[in-house]
């Protein structure tokens, strides 16, 4: 009987320990798989943890090679160790071939964060650097650069001078910069001139405001310009659309509008939007993370025409303002291709005080379009021509340039409202004017 009764606790106790041992592994498995996924999203791990034993990342090669270096190279006693390792980063991020994605050392990291908190005084344009110069990316709404008709795409060879040429791109840029109210003469390369240009621009600090609107003198237009997507942008575009009550329609300028802040462009279309329609989707790597978000306005809305102005300089939050209006049918788009900016980034900040910027999820449209090396194609194009831009005197009080878009805009509004059907009443505009077809792009 006690043989039996061991034989039996031996099996209980066994099967305990078994059981346990399954459960212990699976568990394991289980925070070893996913404690990566939840630890990334905090910025401090990632300066502490060793990634390489993490991911049996073989650097011996990259070691073997910096010793080669240091050991047979005619001049490597003048090349800093940090600045050959933070060159192989740069390297390492620009292979992802993602634009957004970037690695800053520790200087260009300070200039970096000076910008996000606009303490800094120059031009106001976003340049790249290209294989010889740096190219013009994208200009800042009131900017000296637009005041003084630099244009997107346009080549900065030299600055007061000075040749831009194999320049590192923050060397160009402080040849560019400098304080407020000091001249800088670019000289630039313009895809559609003919002979070099010399454009004299004097810097300035600038107050954007959020949100400017006015009452268009012609007919009972509406007009309400978003310069940015910032903190309080939502209750100062609530504000213009109450003091546009009595106007039959209006037009939203996101020219030259970088975007910013994504719920700010959620609570705006939160306005124009029925209630619970979904406006835009933010996706992860892990799915599990995807947000979704809907327009919430006790079905309270706006039922304006409605035509928005877009250029190649409105990017993020205004691409997905104009793409929601646009899969709604609520607004006809106006102008030009856009600026193509559909992925969020997160800033790593590493234990040296540099910087990585990485792009952890994309934006997708209420119809789940992902626009992220494509552009929005406005139903309207109109293109600037250089009477528009160029005065016939070079005297600045001489000489108001032409807003082609703007006046377009209005021609379009008086065919909505006529209409009153969105697709025909592009066609019927397209239709009288050819010249404003969309290019489509193969």
């Amino acid at each position: 009987m006690n043989k039996i009764k061991n034989k039996n606790n031996f099996l209980h106790l066994f099967v305990i320990f078994l059981t346990s041992f399954i459960l212990w592994i699976i568990f394991s498995f289980y925070i070893g798989d996913n404690l990566s996924n939840d630890l990334l999203k905090n910025d401090n791990w990632v300066i502490k943890t060793n990634f390489s034993n993490k991911w049996d990342l073989d650097l011996w090669k990259f070691y073997e090679v910096y010793n080669l270096i240091k050991l047979n190279n005619y001049d490597s006693e003048w090349i800093k160790k940090d600045v050959l390792v933070d060159s192989a980063i740069k390297w390492l991020v620009k292979w992802l071939w993602d634009k957004h994605s970037e690695f800053f050392n520790k200087k260009e990291t300070k200039q970096f964060n000076d910008i996000l908190a606009w303490d800094f005084e120059w031009i106001w344009a976003v340049v790249e650097k290209n294989i010889l110069w740096v190219t013009v990316e994208r200009l800042i709404k009131w900017s000296p650069a637009i005041k003084f008709w630099l244009k997107s795409w346009d080549i900065v060879i030299k600055a007061n001078g000075i040749s831009l040429e194999w320049m590192w791109l923050y060397e160009s840029v402080e040849k560019i910069k400098w304080p407020a109210w000091t001249h800088v003469l670019l000289e630039i390369i313009r895809a559609w001139e003919k002979n070099i240009l010399e454009i004299d621009i004097i810097r300035d600090k600038i107050k954007i405001p959020s949100v400017d609107s006015k009452k268009l003198d012609d007919w009972n237009i509406g007009y309400i310009s978003i310069n940015m997507f910032w903190e309080d942008t939502a209750k100062e575009f609530k504000k213009a659309l109450d003091k546009n009550m009595d106007t039959d329609w209006i037009i939203i300028d996101l020219r030259d509008n970088w975007g910013w802040f994504l719920q700010s462009a959620v609570s705006i279309l939160s306005n124009l939007v029925e209630d619970d329609k979904i406006l835009v989707t933010t996706k992860y790597k892990d799915i599990f993370s995807n947000i979704s978000y809907p327009s919430i306005n006790n079905w309270k809305i706006y039922n304006w025409k409605i035509v928005v102005l877009i250029n190649e300089n409105s990017a993020s939050a205004s691409e997905i303002t104009a793409w929601a209006l646009k899969d709604y049918n609520k607004a006809i788009l106006v102008w030009n291709k856009s600026y193509w900016k559909w992925s969020v980034q997160k800033p790593f900040i590493l234990e040296d005080g540099s910087m990585l910027k990485l792009t952890i999820a994309k934006w997708f449209t209420p119809n789940d379009v992902n626009i992220d090396h494509q552009w929005i194609i406005p139903d309207i194009n109109v293109d600037f021509k250089k009477e528009d831009y160029t005065p016939k005197k070079w005297k600045e009080s001489d000489f108001k340039p032409y807003d082609r878009q703007l006046e377009v805009s209005k021609e379009v509004l008086k065919d909505f409202i006529k209409n009153d059907a969105y697709q025909l009443s592009i066609d019927k505009f397209l239709e009288k004017n050819k010249e404003y077809k969309p290019k489509i792009e193969k």
